[in-house]
């Protein structure tokens, strides 16, 4: 029998303050960090009790500096986690110590009830369920076991078709009526969780994106279980998707009559599968476990502390960056602009071949071109936007000398690794703004200033290397020869491949490098 919540699945733009928020705050325990199943680029984080039990769970893709959503119909509007009805006052006075603007405490179904907004601006309510208990009850920092979050309480849907949600859930998820209040009813598991579902007519449609919730999980004891609402779902023409196999559950997916995406997951394997209740929560995991994915996803995907530990503290600058420390440092920082349609990692697996003890400082463009970042509009694909290279420039440069303040960078120790357009911006840069890069790896590209103005660019080294195959390649040469005119050191490589990168750029990139005390 399908009883109750699973775990709620929300979308996050910012790992460290959701990390602060829910493992700091709320003291809940981040029991698993992983590549998400269906993109291993995006990192999805579980926080749950001591042992992370179904119906304690509560997750987050994590769309780092992505753009926000926004909640309405067909959407999981509020998310309630349940707490012992006497510590009403403990959360609210941790709340008010904390910065937040709690709102209540009020009262819900006769129910105490305090409503928080996450670093997302997410409704978390706490709620005051005195029949509501912990299977493996876990507490942190100043929290009082007594006053812990016990697990989740429930959910509201923000459904225009509530008596067809409303079927459904009672038909084949194993909830029952339990009250009404105005445009709200409620719905109650055997467990004793809680589904709110408010009628919704005539609001605003929902949007994905960060600070929304992505669905909410129901429990299936078993394979079995799974298959057999499976074939109850698609008797009534719900179309619900394949099971699919999430490592630590097996699950399958159906939007209800309200378009709201509700998913079925199992109880088993559980959290544990992969590690021991004392590590919970401590390494990354990949969902194909490859050691090689892995290292590169330790790369790629957004780093955080946990609370209390030293952490990365991000300035609003010009432009969205993310930084990569290794484990020992060198000091050495390595600044990547990438190229038409990717982002400010893109380039972070190459770069930490390049220097494994090298700090990366990713870098996203401001232009867009059909959705996608780049560095500055083009008219076609061999002739650009002048004007928007100068202001793009002079941005970045405004970027340049804030990181280095901001962040303590040492000017003397940076590189800059640009591919394609990114590339093209930094050569740009060096007739337009001379002596702001002294280093700079220009990687498959080609000028883009048309008439330069005249530039020092005596303190100024370069390495470039080219394509033989790459249509962009015959333009490395006069790029060259206009560095050199201006007074830069330039060496030029050709490697016989395309406009892709390749591995052969790396051990070129190192030896160039030797050449530098960095």
């Amino acid at each position: 029998m399908v009883a109750g919540i699973h775990h709620i699945t929300l979308i996050t733009r910012k790992v460290q303050a959701n990390v602060d928020f829910y493992a700091g705050f709320l003291g809940l325990r981040l029991v698993k960090r992983t590549g998400g199943f269906e993109d291993a680029t995006q990192l999805h984080l579980f926080y749950g009790d001591a042992t992370g039990s179904p119906g304690s769970l509560v997750t987050f893709l994590v769309w780092e500096d992505g753009s926000p959503g926004r909640p309405g119909i067909g959407q999981v509007g509020e998310i309630s986690l349940a707490i012992d009805p006497a510590s009403i006052g403990f959360w609210l006075t941790r709340a008010l110590s904390a910065g937040l603007k709690p709102e209540g405490p009020s009262d819900e179904f006769g129910e105490p009830v305090l409503r928080l907004k996450d670093p997302d601006g997410i409704i978390v309510k706490l709620a005051g369920a005195k029949d509501l208990q912990s299977t493996a009850p876990w507490t942190s920092g100043n929290i009082p076991l007594e006053h812990a979050v016990r697990r989740i309480r429930g959910a509201t849907l923000f459904s225009e078709t509530p008596e067809e949600t409303q079927n459904l859930l009672v038909k084949h998820f194993g909830y029952r009526p339990a009250a009404s209040s105005g445009a709200i009813s409620r719905l109650i598991s055997e467990p004793g969780d809680i589904i709110d579902i408010r009628d919704a007519s005539g609001f605003w449609a929902s949007a994905p994106g960060t600070g929304t919730v992505d669905h909410v999980a129901f429990r299936a004891s078993d394979d079995a279980e799974l298959q057999t609402v499976r074939t109850a779902l698609q008797a009534i023409n719900s179309w619900p998707t394949a099971m699919h196999d999430r490592k630590y559950f097996r699950s399958l997916y159906v939007r209800e009559p309200g378009r709201i995406l509700f998913e079925l997951a199992t109880d088993v394997p559980g959290m544990l599968v992969d590690e021991d209740e004392v590590t919970l929560g401590t390494r990354l995991f990949a969902p194909d476990d490859k050691p090689e994915r892995l290292a590169e996803l330790n790369v790629i995907l957004p780093q955080f502390s946990m609370p209390g530990e030293p952490r990365v503290i991000y300035r609003d600058l010009p432009f969205v960056h993310r930084f990569f420390t290794p484990q020992e440092p060198d000091g050495t920082v390595f600044v990547l602009l990438h190229g038409s349609g990717a982002s400010e990692t893109t380039l972070m697996p190459i770069a930490h071949k390049i220097g494994e003890q090298a700090t990366l400082l990713g870098v996203r463009g401001r232009a867009l071109e059909e959705g996608a970042p780049r560095w500055f509009r083009r008219i076609t694909p061999f002739t650009f936007d002048r004007a928007d290279i100068a202001n793009e420039a002079e941005a970045f440069a405004a970027f340049i000398d804030g990181a280095i303040h901001a962040y303590g960078l040492d000017p003397e120790r940076i590189v800059y690794i640009g591919y394609s357009n990114g590339a093209n911006l930094i050569n740009a840069m060096l007739s337009l703004h001379p002596h702001l890069i002294r280093r700079a790896v220009l990687l498959r590209s080609m000028a883009v200033l048309t008439d330069p103005p005249p530039a020092d660019m005596s303190d100024t080294d370069v390495l470039i290397i080219a394509g033989a195959k790459d249509d962009y390649g015959p333009y490395a040469q006069p790029l060259a020869e206009r560095l050199r005119a201006d007074g830069a050191t330039v060496n030029l490589q050709t490697i016989p491949h395309g406009h892709e990168l390749t591995d052969a750029d790396v051990p070129i990139i190192q030896a160039w490098l030797k050449r530098f005390e960095l």
